[in-house]
């Protein structure tokens, strides 16, 4: 699609883009008005440097930010090292460590490092939201929160339930959002990106921006990629996560391990395929297609993406071999394992297959560094294996076998 100026796509066009794989746009008719006036827009997203790393989940608004700049516009990748410092709690229930200074400052470093991997450097700003909070004195911070109720701030809902279930609130959480609101003030921001999980945040934004007068933000959230575990979102706080600057032998083994369900969401938030394509895939495989083949393809293009073709394809070969019975005994027993939605501990599945006598064992024995998973060396003792996944498991030097999550409990 052409640049938004001159010769650009048409309004409705863009906005069908820009739809794809979103979960709202407030407010839409805003968006496409913005569209046809042919200037390029501000396009914003806040990033808080929690971790060094950026991983597959973060690329979900990273991959439609690069959307708006083949779309001719330009983006904003705003580094929060102020908000970084007090500590969003969005989706939790407790207040977020806040980030020391020295933290923020070598986890914005890799940020910036990582972000051009998707990222086009002409059409984005690296910006951080101390260059303005910073010089904002007392008084400053005290109109800036006249600007919105504490009413207003328990429809917030993580707010809410720790309210009505009489867990503390710190009064600095109040500030984040309206800090977050803020940054678009003074970025003239046309639109902000964010989760479904930011969406009150991201509106505060739009009331403070028409406070000072400026046309309010059009809100665009998207979908929050679960984790490899299927059910919470991805978070290296979490260990479910796939980062961007991993080794492809590692990212693409990761991707092999998610069920057979997930593996569609990952289809539709990650890949650059059409729509049509996936249908394509999605019929190939309730015609009798195995899922692994799939699975397989999205593997290929996500390590491609981060790293190369050659590096893709060597992978890809490594994974088949690994699983193939040349190096393996050829008796390797298999598993069915009846689980909830949720999974299962792999101290509990050792114990369940007969793999290890006890949960205590299959604790002794992690613990010692005996257990492989898909023959990488498992160190983590909560370890959950996600419903609907497959797993060849070794403990020991004799012990192995191919274990099948059901999912049904």
């Amino acid at each position: 699609m052409k640049s938004a100026n001159g010769t650009a796509a048409n309004a409705a066009e863009q906005l069908a883009t820009i739809a794809r794989g979103a979960s709202e746009i407030l407010v839409e008719q805003d968006l496409l008005e913005r569209l046809a006036s042919g200037r390029s827009l501000r396009v914003k997203a806040g990033f808080d440097p929690t971790a060094p790393d950026l991983h597959l989940g973060h690329t979900v608004l990273l991959n439609k930010m690069r959307q708006f700049q083949d779309l001719g516009h330009q983006v904003i990748f705003l580094i929060g090292d102020f908000t970084g410092m007090i500590g969003d709690p969005t989706g939790k229930n407790a207040t977020r460590p806040p980030l020391t200074a020295e933290e923020v400052k070598a986890n914005a470093t890799t940020y910036q490092a990582q972000v051009f991997k998707i990222l086009d450097p002409e059409r984005t700003e690296i910006r951080f939201n101390s260059e303005w909070m910073s010089r904002m004195d007392a008084v400053g911070m005290i109109k800036l929160a006249a600007q919105h109720t504490v009413a207003r701030m328990l429809e917030r809902d993580d707010f809410r339930k720790r309210y009505d279930e009489e867990r503390p609130i710190a009064i600095h959480e109040f500030l984040y959002p309206l800090v977050q609101g803020y940054d678009s003030v003074a970025l003239e921001a046309d639109v902000e990106l964010g989760g479904t999980d930011q969406k009150f945040n991201l509106l505060v934004g739009r009331q403070l921006q028409g406070a000072a007068g400026l046309p309010p933000q059009i809100v665009l959230t998207m979908p929050l990629l679960e984790g490899l575990d299927g059910v919470q979102k991805m978070s290296k706080s979490l260990n479910n996560y796939v980062g961007i600057e991993e080794a492809p032998h590692d990212m693409f083994g990761k991707l092999m391990r998610i069920s057979d369900e997930l593996m569609w969401r990952y289809f539709e938030l990650l890949s650059f395929r059409s729509i049509a394509d996936i249908d394509g895939l999605r019929r190939s495989v309730d015609e009798g297609r195995n899922p692994r083949d799939v699975k397989l393809e999205l593997a290929a293009e996500i390590v491609a993406r981060f790293h190369s073709d050659a590096a893709a394809q060597q992978a890809q070969r490594g994974f088949i071999e690994q699983f193939s019975h040349g190096a393996l005994p050829s008796n390797i027993p298999e598993f069915d394992v009846h689980t909830g939605e949720v999974g299962m501990a792999l101290v509990n599945v050792l114990k369940v297959c007969g793999l290890t006598s006890s949960t205590s064992e299959a604790r002794r024995m992690i613990t010692q560094g005996a257990v492989k998973l898909d023959r990488q060396r498992v160190d983590d003792l909560e370890c959950t294996l996600a419903a609907g996944a497959e797993y060849l498991v070794q403990v020991g030097k004799r012990r192995y076998g191919r274990i099948r999550l059901s999912g049904k409990s």
